[in-house]
């Protein structure tokens, strides 16, 4: 069945008919109560979505559509190990990496495994072919096997641990690894190869060429045991490159890449903040699984996320999403939920098989505040398109200095004020702007936003907020009837890329090709062949 079918997205259409048009001024003229009726806590967490273009109506019925699209049901099918991703026949279990004392035994070994590779790491036991104990760690990966780590390294950057160095690598153009490789000692870097099957061709070019410039200092195969440990489940292909069985940390085809941090594919942040940290996060999200789990759909502040995005997508034609969170330590989360939230439901045809005829996930963009306030919040602002956004903000600092964090919050606030109630002529004219300036000076606003407070930025929240937008995601591909935990269109893009790489060497014909591509193929190779022409 179609989404669309459903009764209360048929009743959805109808009612946004009546509300879309009305302003946010308006809205909050009429209820005086709106924060108190539009926000959500959970634990020291705030969610206002009071600044959303709805209603108490609206909520009631996006919350009936949750219901008939059996939300708690699916739910109860991917805890029970179903594989309701089943276009790959796999089941679905990234929270059972962070569930604690109920964690399945693979998983506890793997993160005892993890516990003690990283104390080795940490107390200089482990050293590398010249004796020199690990000072700088890199991570090779691409995709879930570098965005999340990436991103959970620079947001804990005040957790990190003062004598060891986390770096990533993940471009295969080479200017990614060689800017990287110029600031390090081969005889003192570790580096972790993350990648599920250990054949993905960016992370395999860039470990071939970290692995030669370690060899090229030993002149010993043997020391890449030393400097290279694994994530991964092909131990063959491991053993072959030269890294030790016990060197490899597993993890399972029920992990999706995009939901992998929490597992081995974690070790940089682990090796980065520590392990007693690391389980912090790890117990952060599984806070957030169990309140996901059990909260009614009037608390939930993951089904809550989903509905609003829906009801924006779906209803109020908003095809942009905006990420700004007012914290440089979060400067890479909207990078990590693009991939999460456009790879996961970027799709057109639903669980059927069937094409969709109705929008799935918006463009997911943004940047940290407040640097985005010089740069694209000109558009959102007077533009005329219709943007959705989360802004991101933190009750403490987790650097402070005197006199930054008070700014930082009343910019946040400031901004997503001003989009959600611009300024009139009126108003303009009221605080004395010359007449011939008024029509510059005229803001719409009515531009629906939602915000989102943590206490402060810790591994036990960072966890909380990865594990929220994860489930956010889950919703959604519940409502829009999607498989999320598959990735086809990253397939298609890598076979091509295979076909394509012996035509530009000029060691296949490229006769088949289209036109384009097949004229493109021919300028790269006379210019490969003669730079200077």
């Amino acid at each position: 069945m179609q989404v669309p079918l459903r009764p209360a997205w048929l009743a959805l259409a109808e009612h946004a008919r009546s509300i879309k048009h009305r302003h946010l001024r308006e809205l909050f003229s009429a209820d005086p109560e709106r924060f108190d009726r539009f926000s959500l806590c959970h634990g020291k967490i705030l969610l206002d979505y009071s600044k959303q273009r709805l209603g108490s109506q609206t909520m009631g019925l996006l919350r009936q559509l949750a219901e008939q699209s059996a939300w708690r049901t699916w739910v109860e099918r991917m805890r029970a190990g179903e594989a309701i991703n089943h276009t790959e026949g796999r089941a679905v279990r990234h929270v059972d990496l962070r569930a604690g004392a109920a964690a399945p035994p693979e998983v506890k070994d793997a993160l005892a495994r993890m516990a003690d590779f990283c104390e080795q790491i940490h107390a200089g036991q482990w050293r590398g072919f010249s004796g020199e104990r690990i000072t700088d760690v890199v991570n090779i990966g691409i995709g879930g096997s570098d965005l999340g780590p990436r991103m959970a390294v620079h947001a804990l950057a005040a957790f990190q641990h003062p004598d060891l160095s986390v770096h990533f690598v993940s471009n295969l153009d080479s200017a990614d690894l060689a800017s990287t490789l110029t600031r390090l000692n081969p005889r003192s870097t570790l580096f972790i190869i993350a990648s599920k099957t250990f054949t993905t061709l960016e992370t395999m070019a860039n470990a071939r060429t970290a692995r030669n410039w370690v060899l090229a200092a030993a002149n010993d195969d043997g020391a890449v045991a030393r400097h290279f440990v694994a994530a991964s489940t092909n131990l063959a292909a491991t053993a072959e490159f030269g890294i030790a069985a016990q060197n490899v940390f597993e993890f399972w085809d029920w992990v999706g890449g995009r939901f992998s941090l929490w597992s081995a594919i974690g070790l940089p942040i682990a090796l980065a903040i520590g392990f007693r940290n690391f389980e912090r996060l790890l117990a952060g999200a599984h806070d957030m699984d169990e309140h996901f789990f059990n909260a009614p759909a009037e608390s939930n502040l993951p089904l809550t996320l989903a509905l609003v995005a829906l009801w924006n997508t779906n209803f109020l034609n908003a095809h942009s999403h905006g990420v700004f969170p007012y914290s440089h330590s979060l400067a890479l989360l909207p990078s990590h939920l693009q991939q999460l939230e456009m790879e996961s439901n970027g799709k057109r045809a639903n669980r059927d098989g069937l094409a969709v005829d109705y929008s799935t996930n918006p463009i997911l963009w943004g940047e940290a505040g407040t640097n985005g306030q010089h740069s694209f919040f000109q558009l959102l602002h007077q533009g005329g398109a219709l943007v959705a956004s989360d802004f991101i903000a933190l009750g403490k600092s987790d650097f402070p200095l005197p006199g930054h964090h008070s700014g930082l919050l009343a910019n946040c606030l400031a901004q997503s004020s001003a989009l959600a109630f611009g300024q009139t002529i009126e108003e303009a004219r009221a605080a004395g702007i010359p007449e011939h300036l008024l029509a510059f000076r005229r803001f719409p606003g009515n531009q629906p936003s939602t915000t989102l407070i943590l206490p402060e930025l810790t591994p036990f929240t960072l966890g909380q907020l990865i594990a929220l937008y994860e489930h956010k995601v889950f919703c959604l591909g519940v409502l829009w009837n999607l498989n999320s935990f598959d990735q086809w269109g990253v397939e298609l893009g890598k076979q091509l890329a295979g076909r394509l790489a012996p035509c530009i060497r000029d060691e296949a014909p490229s006769d088949a090709l289209d036109p384009s591509t097949r004229g493109l193929i021919k300028h790269l190779r006379r210019f490969r062949s003669n730079p200077d022409a």
